[in-house]
């Protein structure tokens, strides 16, 4: 439906003349906005599982089967990125300088082969019963937190319904009491176990009563919230670079030698500096930092996350101060394009692609680790909400910014088609001054989440370690 407004001339408005464009119709918008929407509701199916459904195929029972995990998670990486830096390069260009709808047209094309693709091998997919909708067991364990509100909370294990879920074949998977949110145990407490159990101990109403694991599981999305909401202000930083920074380039000098560089390929600067800190981290400063230390040495994500908003900091005050300059050389010069080169645009889009590497990388290391595996899907959600809500947020900002900006009959910062008419710069110190608010309230708040996280990560690798030596007994699994 995409790829026909760009290729049927009656689904869009006529061309725009200079800086005179007519308003689209409001069946055209009605058709566009159809087509962004099921583009909306694929990308939510697919982002959320389409990593948790690959690693379903592997049996991590099995050294084999890890060996080949391993090298799923690295062909996926490779095939994004691949797929990334064609639709920066090859499909913008074509957009750009041939045409939108053959531009279009190769996505479409892309995404109709992957049904294909996917349909036929549907019968050697392995794939995992379902065992109830999590979000259902959230909301159980919510009504029976609510409900048992002036229930005091005995720590003790009789206290606690804490029946195991039957499907689950390995007894180290299941989730067990942990001592945060104390207030949500009041769900799994057993007030009367006449009345809330029946003869075979199973709980009679799950809406009164839930397990210990179904309350653990809400625990885990709420110790992500902290850190989900921190990470959510870095990525408004990031929006920036796609949307006003590409703005920027387009009203400036992209001509390199006798070559026109499209607007859009600026994104491969993010990209580029993303990948080239990926590679430094993993293959020269984790292995000879650990030899130093005689240990593994890694930044831990406390760390990497502070970082990262300290470089959506430094990102936004390098775009204002390069903004102030481009505009002020096409108001001196009194043309529409800036005579400001391209190459003065590189610094705030490659510490834009090294938030991205420190913070976004970090948080979605954090979410997915935090979660138990059968949440897998549901951490991926998390992060690519935060994703949308960020956009959200920055078309919200915006229009408060603009509407603000302009009271008592002064000049909007924002709102001109021409950013040579706009204060672009003052936008980007506040948003900067909000990512400053961001690190001060990660510092002293958010923060301790990681800890706690990095912590009990920690004990889970020394358990892990004496179980491979032998040092722990498990018991028996019952028949």
């Amino acid at each position: 439906m995409v790829t026909l407004t760009a290729g049927v001339d009656e689904l869009r408005p006529p061309s725009c003349q200079g800086l005179n464009c007519s308003e689209p119709q409001k069946w055209q918008l009605v058709y566009l906005f159809a087509g962004l929407g099921f583009m909306a509701v694929g990308s939510g199916g697919i982002r959320a599982c389409n990593i948790a459904f690959g690693a379903d195929q592997f049996d991590t029972n099995t050294e084999k089967g890890r060996s080949q995990l391993k090298s799923f998670f690295n062909w996926w990486y490779f095939s994004f990125t691949i797929a990334l830096i064609i639709a920066l390069t090859v499909v913008i260009y074509i957009q750009t300088n041939i045409s939108w709808f053959i531009g279009f047209l190769i996505p479409t094309c892309c995404l109709a082969l992957s049904i294909m693709i996917f349909l036929i091998g549907r019968n050697t997919y392995i794939s995992l019963k379902p065992q109830g909708c999590v979000f259902i067991d959230m909301a159980k364990v919510i009504n029976a937190a609510c409900r048992k509100r002036h229930v005091p909370v005995v720590p003790t294990a009789n206290s606690f319904y804490d029946r195991a879920s039957k499907e689950s074949e390995n007894e180290l998977l299941v989730l067990r009491h942990t001592d945060r949110f104390k207030f949500l145990d009041k769900a799994a407490v057993i007030v009367d176990p006449n009345s809330e159990l029946n003869a075979e101990g199973v709980a009679k109403d799950s809406w009164r009563l839930c397990n210990v694991e179904q309350v653990e599981k809400l625990k885990c999305v709420v110790g992500i919230l902290p850190v989900w909401l921190a990470g959510i202000t870095c990525f408004i930083t990031m929006e920036q670079m796609n949307t006003f920074g590409v703005l920027q380039v387009i009203q400036s000098n992209t001509k390199v030698g006798n070559f026109m560089i499209p607007p859009g390929w600026m994104g491969l600067a993010s990209m580029i500096s993303l990948a080239i800190w990926i590679f430094i981290y993993e293959c020269v400063y984790v292995p000879n930092a650990s030899k130093i230390s005689k240990k593994e040495a890694r930044l831990s994500l406390q760390i990497r996350i502070k970082i990262g908003i300290f470089m959506s900091i430094l990102c936004l005050a390098v775009a204002a101060l390069v903004e102030t300059r481009r505009r002020d050389l096409a108001l001196k010069e009194g043309v529409f394009i800036s005579p400001l080169g391209i190459g003065f645009f590189l610094p705030q889009f490659i510490l834009a692609g090294l938030t991205e590497a420190f913070a976004a990388v970090s948080v979605m290391e954090f979410l997915n680790n935090q979660v138990p595996e059968t949440m897998r899907s549901v951490a991926g959600a998390i992060f690519f909400l935060s994703l949308s809500i960020a956009s959200y947020l920055n078309t919200l900002i915006v229009n408060v910014v603009e509407m603000l900006s302009g009271l008592h009959g002064r000049k909007p910062w924002l709102g001109s088609h021409d950013l040579n008419q706009n204060k672009l710069e003052r936008f980007y110190i506040l948003i900067a001054g909000l990512a400053v608010l961001n690190f001060i309230y990660f510092h002293f708040f958010a923060s301790r989440y990681i800890q706690s996280y990095e912590e009990s990560k920690r004990r889970k690798t020394v358990l892990e370690t004496r179980l491979d030596s032998g040092f722990v007994d498990l018991p028996e699994k019952k028949p």
